[in-house]
Parts: C-alpha cells; sequence; structure tokens
C-alpha cells in the first residue's frame, strides 16, 4: 500500500541546474541538471502530491522523465503561466531561487493537471514531428527568398530546397517507423486515420502533441486546445468571446483538418452550414467547428470506436 502524498513542489529549471522548492521546507535546494542530479533529485521528493516544472525549451524533459520513472506525479506548465502569477502576487524579483518558490506557490493555489506518462516512443516520435515542422518552415522561407534572388543565389536555394525536401521524405518515413513500432499509438492512430480531414501527418501531431487526448473531459481538452471560448464580462457589460492560449501546433493541425471535415463530412458540414446561415462569420463557425471536430475525436479514442458517418466516403 502506497503512502499518502502529502506535498508539493516547485522546480527551476535550467540548462546546468535545478532549483527546487519543496512545501514545508524554508530552503530551496539545487541539483545539477545531469542524470546523478536527477536521481539525487527523485530520491528527495519521493512521495510528492505532485511536483510542477516549469517549461524551458526542452531543458525539463530529462527531469520530467527522471520523475516518472519513479512514480511521481508531474505538471509542466507554461512559463508565461508564472509570470502573470508572479506579478499578480505582487513578486517581481526573479532569480532561480524565487522562480522555484513562485512555481510551488501557483502548485499550491492553481493544482495545475498531472500529463499523462511519456514514454520513449512517444519522446521520440515529438522530437519528428518538431523536426518535420522545422524543416518545412525553412522551406517556406528559402522560396520565399528565391522570388527575388538572383541566378547565382537561386541555384545555391535550390540546392538546399532539394537538400530539405530528401530530409523530409526521411522524416515522413521515421515518423512511420516510430508509429508502427509502439501498440498504443499504431492503434490511436488507426482511429484517428478513420476521421474525415485527419491524414497521417494530423495523427501524428496529435499523437505526439496531445497525449490528453481520449483522457480527460471535452471542456478540459477544448481549452488545452486553445479552442474553448473565454469570457470578457464585466458588471452588466457582455464582451465578445474569444479563444486564447492552448497548444498552437496542436490548433494548426487541427485547423487543416476541419477545413477538409466541413467540406467531406456531413456531421461537421452541416454543422458548420447552421452557424453561417445563424448569422455567424465564418471565423466564429470554424472555430465552433474546430471544438466540435477535437471533442468527437476525444469521444472515439475514449471508446475505442472508429468514426462512423454514413456517407462519408468521397473525401
Amino acid at each position: 500500500m502506497h503512502a499518502p502524498r502529502t506535498f508539493m513542489v516547485g522546480i527551476d529549471v535550467s540548462k546546468a541546474h535545478l532549483d527546487v522548492a519543496v512545501e514545508g521546507k524554508r530552503t530551496v535546494v539545487r541539483f545539477d541538471n545531469d542524470a546523478a542530479g536527477r536521481a539525487a533529485l527523485a530520491a528527495a521528493v519521493a512521495g510528492a502530491e505532485l511536483v510542477v516544472v516549469e517549461a524551458t525549451g526542452g531543458y525539463e524533459m530529462a527531469t520530467v522523465r527522471a520523475l516518472m520513472a519513479a512514480d511521481i506525479p508531474v505538471a509542466v506548465v507554461n512559463p508565461r503561466q508564472i509570470r502573470d502569477f508572479a506579478r499578480a502576487s505582487g513578486r517581481l524579483a526573479k532569480t532561480d531561487q524565487v522562480d522555484a518558490r513562485v512555481i510551488l506557490h501557483f502548485a499550491r493555489a492553481m493544482r495545475p493537471a498531472q500529463i499523462p506518462h511519456i514514454d520513449d516512443g512517444r519522446i521520440a516520435l515529438a522530437a519528428l514531428v518538431t523536426r518535420r515542422r522545422q524543416l518545412i518552415d525553412m522551406a517556406v522561407a528559402e522560396k520565399n527568398r528565391l522570388e527575388h534572388a538572383p541566378q547565382a543565389v537561386a541555384v545555391l536555394i535550390g540546392e538546399t530546397l532539394a537538400a530539405l525536401k530528401a530530409q523530409l521524405a526521411r522524416v515522413d518515413a521515421a515518423i512511420a517507423l516510430a508509429i508502427e513500432a509502439e501498440p498504443d499509438m499504431a492503434a490511436r492512430r488507426d482511429l484517428l486515420l478513420t476521421v474525415p480531414g485527419i491524414g497521417e501527418v494530423g495523427a501524428a501531431v496529435l499523437i505526439a502533441e496531445l497525449p490528453e487526448l481520449g483522457g480527460i473531459d471535452d471542456k478540459k481538452l477544448a481549452a488545452l486546445v486553445g479552442v474553448a471560448p473565454m469570457a470578457h464580462d464585466s458588471g452588466a457589460w457582455r464582451g465578445q468571446r474569444h479563444i486564447a492560449g492552448g497548444r498552437a501546433t496542436v490548433r494548426c493541425a487541427l485547423y487543416m483538418a476541419t477545413l477538409s471535415a466541413i467540406r467531406c463530412s456531413p456531421a461537421i458540414k452541416t454543422f458548420y452550414k447552421r452557424l453561417r446561415d445563424a448569422g455567424k462569420p465564418p471565423k466564429v463557425a470554424l472555430v465552433a467547428a474546430m471544438r466540435k471536430l477535437i471533442i468527437m475525436i476525444n469521444t472515439i479514442l475514449k471508446r475505442h470506436t472508429p468514426w462512423s458517418e454514413p456517407q462519408q466516403h468521397g473525401c
């Protein structure tokens, strides 16, 4: 029988160090951000109710994996949330130790959701999906430069584009192999591919960057993706609702999928048309369709049943 988890932890992560604030302890302890330091950290915070780590461009991932391997619940939060919370709390000073205490204070006050377990296969897939996006961005930038480049430079740009295209093909193959190698990811991919508008790339993005899909309720999922309408009201005044925050890369993939689904899914097409006929602006109707689609996908993965819709063929 496991002992009850009774305290929370905030960790400020940098490339070299981990500054750790533990609930009930006055001092902030520093560990090296290496294998030995992370092992010592996991031993020091064993039994924590929740460890909250600020996302720092990837430097936090090894720590997250070490804590998960020790069966310690972990939440990873957006740095902007921490900064806004610190300002709202009147904590304007910024040092690594202060940041660790602010993260702990945030953990106690906000109790962010624990992230699902991240295995090695999903980490490798996420890295490949990120690399694919980088290659696309670089190719777009090179194509933009090509438009006004003199002939001598155009030849060089052409060589770069050819190299990017070749690497993109290798990355796409590696993504397919990474998914196929993991039965759980392969099963999720097969379910996602039954959804109108979802292709191999969109499925890979959802698997790699939205692991909560199928495991949380619809409202939390919509907020996580960034397609939940946020109120802007004050007193008797009622402002327009707008989406905010969320995972931009997932939202982009969902946007492209929804554009396709509006054309080839009767359910999404009818929903979108009803909103437009009711006078909703195109962008509002599209975001609502995105929200409906991701909620339907959430249900599919929860129930482990493929998309079923009459006349969904011919897309």
